[in-house]
């Protein structure tokens, strides 16, 4: 017992040093895309930015807008917080020392929540722009998560296991990617509209809704409500390498690297894209999901039950 909650004090600490340092990684790659410099004056090569910005944004003034309903004002960042930490429960390390049975119910469980912290962020601000962002990001993030669902499913039935660790075992010779590209470019698709990240940021559109759901929030509730949003950016760059492009274990240094060179390449690609889209237009992309998404995972989802009720039977 005392050693899970120490290792599980020490992956958070490592969670929040990643997320702080990601950010860094985000504002100099999207510079160097852009031909500018991005952070460079803070210490060495603008470096120590993150810890700077951690600083000033917990020591500023608490703001306390005087229409809001403030128990679920100041309850939203920090729900938003711990839901997104308790998916890094799930990382499927060797080293581990809880074991995920049902990792993709717990998985699609607490994924299924996040909506919560956006709407009672949304709705307790007291303020319509906050209000049109918060339901714009519900109903993006519930239209995404049922596709979502479905792909899940797809390296479910192959494994035959809710385990990540197992689904990621399993891939020791063949990457799921390789048998099923459309579902793999599905699913990260899918991973920036759940993470509210361009080209589908529509819960953030400056132009339209003065930055969304979180435009009353500043100071350590605005820190909470990023770092979730990093965090959860990171967290579905693992299991996108998890799913489509896990791999052997049975050398633990060099897989653990591998692995984790996966984790990143995927989240540069988020960087990435947000570099290289305009935002996309709302209509478009629930018809993406509704009319295109959905459609194609039920057809794959059925080929692959009918496929594995014939091998069993």
């Amino acid at each position: 017992m005392f050693l899970s909650i120490v290792s599980s004090i020490f992956t958070y600490i490592c969670i929040l040093l990643a997320v702080a340092f990601f950010t860094l990684l985000e504002r100099k790659g999207l510079s160097y895309i852009q031909l500018r410099k991005g952070p460079n004056k803070v210490g060495l090569m603008g470096l120590p930015q993150p810890i700077a910005d951690a600083a000033k944004l917990l020591t500023k003034e608490i703001a306390k807008p005087s229409m809001a309903n403030y128990s679920p004002y100041f309850a939203a960042p920090i729900l938003s917080f711990i839901l997104a930490l308790l998916l890094w429960q799930l990382y499927p390390s060797l080293y581990s020392v809880s074991y995920f049975k049902w990792g993709i119910l717990f998985f699609l469980c607490v994924s299924g929540m996040n909506v919560y912290g956006t709407l009672l962020a949304g709705w307790a601000s007291n303020s319509k722009y906050a209000l049109l962002g918060s339901l714009r990001a519900i109903a993006q993030t519930i239209s995404y998560e049922v596709s979502m669902a479905l792909i899940l499913l797809f390296p479910l039935f192959m494994v035959g296991s809710f385990n990540f660790l197992e689904i990621k075992e399993s891939q020791e010779f063949i990457w799921f990617s390789i048998i099923m590209l459309p579902l793999a470019l599905m699913w990260f698709t899918t991973c920036v509209a759940e993470t509210n990240r361009a080209p589908f940021d529509f819960a953030e559109g400056e132009s339209e809704l003065v930055s969304g759901f979180n435009i009353e929030y500043g100071a350590a509730g605005f820190a909470l409500i990023f770092l979730a949003e990093y965090a959860n950016i990171l967290v579905m760059s693992l299991f996108s390498a998890l799913l489509f492009f896990g791999g052997s274990s049975f050398v633990i240094i060099e897989s653990d690297l591998g692995f984790m060179f996966k984790v990143l390449t995927f989240s540069f690609i988020f960087i990435w894209v947000r570099a290289s889209y305009p935002r996309f237009r709302y209509d478009l992309l629930m018809n993406l999901t509704w009319k295109s998404f959905l459609p194609t995972a039920l057809s794959f989802l059925l080929f692959i039950a009918l496929l594995s009720y014939s091998i069993y039977f």
